[in-house]
C-alpha cells in the first residue's frame, strides 16, 4: 500500500538518511537485491529486525572506508595536478564581460556564445560575483575541484543503494570500490578535475542524476503521495538540465526522461514533467536563438559537431587505453557487472500467476495471441520494468554506450582522454562499488555458488587496485614536447613543460608561454597608435601589426583586434576593449562558418586566412609582408555578400525586440550557413564580381 502523508512513523523507501535499505530476512539463503524486490517488499510497512541492523554494520563500514580512501586519493591527485587550461580560460573572458556589464559575450559589442556549457558559465559568474574574487581563475579552479571530487563518493553512494539487499545477505558482505578506483586512477581524470573546463560539473550532474534515478527505480509505482510526486518532478528537472550542462549530455538526460514519461504515471504528471524538465532548457534555447542568432553554442559550429571522423575517433580511444593498459580494468568491470546481473536474475522470485496472466506471460499462452496483442503485451512488459533498478541500470548503460559512440564518431578531441571521461564515468556507475559476499556456511549448493562469486569479485577488486598502483603515474611519451600525427596531446603536460610551471592557474602564469609577453606590449603600442590588427609571427618575441586607416570605412568601429589560436590566454591577458578572435572560430563567427578541413587536426580543423580579418577590421594599407593585398581586396568584396552581412547584423547590431524576433526566425538558417574559406571562391559562391585590378592566381 502507498504511504499516507500523515504516517510519520513509517520509513519511506527512498529515505536518503539510510545508506542501505533494510528488510526482514525470512530465508537465510535469500540474497536478492533491490532490483528483484516486489512491490509488496518495497512498502513502508517492512519491518527492521535486530539481525538486519547488525548485518548492516560490515557493508556500511566497508563502504565508508572505501569512499573516504578513494575520495582522499582523488582529491590529493587532483590538487597535485591543479591547473587552468588555455581552453579553461575562455569561459572567464565571458565572466569578465558579465561582471563588467557587457552581457554574456566574449567580445563587447558582439553577441557570440564562446562557451559550450551554459551552466558552467553562469556558475563561474555567480561565484565570482558573490566572492568578489580579483582572480576569477581561482573561482573556476575551486568550483571544478569541489564538483569533481564530490562526484565520486556521491556516485558510490548511489551504487551502494543499488546493491543494498545483497549487502544484507547472510554471511560477511563488503561493499568494495571497483569502478571508483578505475576512474580516479586514469591520469586525465585527475588532470581535468580542475583545468577550468566543465568536466567536474558534468561528473557531478551525472552522479546527482544517478542517485535520483535509482531512487525513482526503487519507488513503489503505486505511490502517489506528495513526497513521491515532488521527487519525480525534481528528477525531471535534473534530467532536463542535460543540454545546459553539455549538449551531448542530452543523450543521458533524454533517455532518463523518456523512461519516466512512458511509465504509468498519468497524463497530468506527464504534462507536469514536460513543463518542469523543459522550462529552463527551452527558455534558454529561445534566448540563445534570439540573442546569438544560432541554435547551438559557437564552438559547436566551429567544430561542426555533425561531422563524422570514425578513424580519428578510434585513434583517440587507442590513445587513452594503450598507455594505461585500461582494457584490463574495463574487462574486470564488465565481468563483475555481468556476474552481479546473473546473481540478481537467479535470485529473483518467480512471478505470481496473476502477474503472468496480466503481463508479458500472457503473450505466451497456449492460445495463439494476435500480433497486436503480442506487441501490446511486450510493450507493457517493458513499461512495467522500466521503474525498477534493473530498468535504471539498463538505461544508464545504454546512455554511456551511446555517448562513447558519439565521441568515436566525432573523432574525439585534441586533448588526451578528456571527452571520454564522462562516458567512462557513466558506464562505471553500476559497479562504482560492488558487494563481495562470503557465506557463513557451505552446506547448500547456492551458498557454494555465492562463495565462488564472492571470491571472483574480490579477485577483481584486488586486480584493479594492483593495476591502479602500477599505472597511476604513467606519462605519455614526449607528452610535453610534441603533438603527434593524430593531433592529440597531453594538454596539461604540454603547457607545464613549455612554461616551466607545474601548476599554471592564472592568466599571468601564461605570460611565460611563447608570444604572450610580447603580445601584451604590442597591444599597448598599437592602442597608442590608433588601433590595428595584431597577427602572430614566426618569431616568439614579436607580433605583426596591420594598422587601421585614419578614416575608417563606414560601419566599421575603430578597435584593436588580436587574431590568435590560443584564445584563452590571449583574451585573459588583453583588456576588454580589445577584440580577441581566433582562426578556427570559437569566438569568431566568420571563421566558424567556413567548411571543416577534411584532413585538419582534430578540434582545429578550421583555419581562416588572415586576409579576411584585415579586410573585416577595416585595414586598407600597411599590411605585413605575408599578407596578400589582392586577397584582402577579394575578401573585402566577399564580405558584402548579403547573407554574410545579415549574419554580421544578427550579432553586431544593437539588440532590440525587433532584432530578437528577426534572429529567432533566422537562427536555423544562420546555423547551417557556410562560406568558402578562400576569398576568390566565396566571390563565385555569392555571385560577386572580381574587384578591379585584382590578378587571380
Amino acid at each position: 500500500m502507498p504511504r499516507s502523508d500523515d504516517d510519520s512513523r513509517a520509513p519511506h523507501p527512498d529515505d536518503v538518511t539510510a545508506l542501505i535499505p533494510i528488510a526482514t530476512d525470512t530465508d537465510p539463503d535469500d540474497t536478492s537485491d533491490g532490483g528483484s524486490e516486489t512491490a509488496a517488499e518495497r512498502t513502508p510497512e517492512t519491518a527492521v529486525d535486530g539481525p538486519s541492523r547488525r548485518r548492516l554494520i560490515v557493508p556500511a563500514t566497508s563502504f565508508a572506508i572505501g569512499a573516504v580512501v578513494v575520495t582522499v586519493f582523488f582529491a590529493i591527485g587532483a590538487w597535485q595536478r591543479r591547473w587552468i587550461a588555455d581552453d579553461g580560460l575562455i569561459v572567464l573572458r565571458t565572466v569578465r564581460n558579465l561582471l563588467a556589464g557587457n552581457g554574456p559575450v566574449f567580445n563587447a559589442g558582439e553577441r557570440v556564445e564562446a562557451n559550450t556549457s551554459t551552466v558552467w558559465t553562469y556558475l563561474n559568474w555567480f561565484w565570482a560575483w558573490v566572492t568578489g574574487a580579483e582572480h576569477t581563475e581561482y573561482v573556476a579552479l575551486w568550483l571544478a575541484l569541489i564538483l569533481s571530487v564530490s562526484a565520486v563518493p556521491l556516485a558510490m553512494y548511489g551504487t551502494a543503494r543499488l546493491y543494498g539487499r545483497r549487502a544484507l545477505g547472510p554471511g560477511i558482505t563488503l561493499l568494495a570500490p571497483l569502478g571508483a578506483v578505475v576512474y580516479i586512477v586514469i591520469p586525465p581524470a585527475r588532470d581535468f578535475a580542475t583545468s577550468g573546463l566543465e568536466n567536474g560539473l558534468t561528473l557531478f550532474w551525472i552522479a546527482i542524476l544517478w542517485c535520483q534515478f535509482l531512487a525513482w527505480g526503487r519507488r513503489d509505482p503505486a505511490d502517489r503521495s506528495v513526497r513521491s510526486r515532488a521527487a519525480f518532478l525534481i528528477l525531471a528537472f535534473t534530467a532536463g538540465l542535460a543540454p545546459l550542462i553539455r549538449p551531448e549530455m542530452a543523450v543521458f538526460g533524454g533517455l532518463v526522461l523518456l523512461a519516466m514519461f512512458v511509465t504509468r504515471i498519468g497524463w497530468r504528471m506527464r504534462l507536469a514533467m514536460v513543463v518542469v524538465a523543459g522550462a529552463l532548457p527551452v527558455g534558454y534555447q529561445i534566448f540563445r536563438m534570439g540573442y546569438y542568432a544560432v541554435l547551438v553554442p559557437n564552438p559547436a559550429i566551429a567544430k561542426d559537431a555533425s561531422g563524422a571522423k570514425w578513424d580519428q575517433g578510434f585513434a583517440y580511444l587507442t590513445n587513452l587505453f594503450t598507455p594505461y593498459t585500461l582494457l584490463l580494468p574495463v574487462i574486470v568491470a564488465i565481468v563483475a557487472g555481468l556476474l552481479l546481473a546473473i546473481l540478481s536474475l537467479t535470485n529473483r522470485p518467480a512471478a505470481s500467476t496473476a502477474e503472468t496472466a496480466d503481463g508479458y506471460g500472457g503473450v505466451l499462452e497456449r492460445e495463439k495471441p494476435s500480433p497486436a496483442r503480442r506487441v501490446t503485451g511486450a510493450w507493457g512488459w517493458i513499461v512495467d520494468r522500466l521503474q525498477s533498478q534493473g530498468g535504471v541500470v539498463t538505461v544508464v548503460v545504454v546512455s554511456g554506450l551511446i555517448l562513447g559512440l558519439y565521441w568515436l564518431r566525432q573523432g574525439g578531441d585534441f586533448m588526451h582522454g578528456r571527452v571520454l571521461l564522462s562516458p567512462i564515468f557513466v558506464l562505471l556507475l553500476p559497479v562504482m562499488v560492488i558487494p563481495v559476499g562470503i557465506p557463513t556456511t557451505l552446506a547448500t549448493k547456492s551458498s557454494r555458488y555465492r562463495l565462488g562469486a564472492g571470491l571472483l569479485l574480490l579477485g577483481g577488486v584486488i586486480t584493479t587496485v594492483w593495476w591502479g598502483a602500477a599505472v597511476n603515474q604513467t606519462v605519455l611519451p614526449n607528452a610535453g614536447m610534441d603533438i603527434g600525427r593524430d593531433g592529440i596531446v597531453d594538454e596539461r603536460r604540454f603547457y607545464v613543460t613549455n612554461m616551466g610551471n607545474e601548476n599554471p592557474i592564472t592568466a599571468e602564469d601564461y605570460l611565460d608561454y611563447p608570444r604572450m609577453r610580447a603580445m601584451v606590449e604590442t597591444i599597448k603600442e598599437t592602442e597608442a597608435e590608433g588601433g590595428g590588427v595584431i597577427l602572430p609571427s614566426a618569431n616568439y618575441d614579436e607580433w605583426y601589426v596591420s594598422p587601421l586607416p585614419k578614416k575608417m570605412p563606414p560601419g566599421i568601429p575603430r578597435q584593436t583586434t588580436v587574431f590568435f589560436l590560443n584564445l584563452g590566454m590571449t583574451s585573459m591577458n588583453a583588456p576588454l576593449d580589445v577584440r580577441v578572435i581566433d582562426q578556427m572560430g570559437l569566438a569568431y563567427p566568420l571563421a566558424a562558418h567556413t567548411p571543416r578541413l577534411t584532413d585538419g587536426r582534430i578540434g582545429h580543423d578550421k583555419h581562416l586566412p588572415s586576409e579576411w580579418v584585415v579586410a573585416e577590421s577595416g585595414g586598407i594599407s600597411g599590411f605585413p609582408g605575408f599578407i596578400d593585398k589582392d586577397e584582402v581586396k577579394m575578401a573585402r568584396a566577399a564580405l558584402t555578400c548579403p547573407m554574410t552581412q545579415a549574419r554580421f547584423a544578427s550579432y553586431k547590431d544593437t539588440w532590440s525586440f525587433a532584432r530578437f524576433r528577426h534572429n529567432l526566425r533566422q537562427a536555423e538558417e544562420f546555423n547551417k550557413y557556410r562560406i568558402a574559406r578562400e576569398p576568390k571562391y566565396e566571390l563565385l559562391r555569392c555571385g560577386i564580381p572580381m574587384p578591379a585590378g585584382v590578378t587571380v592566381r
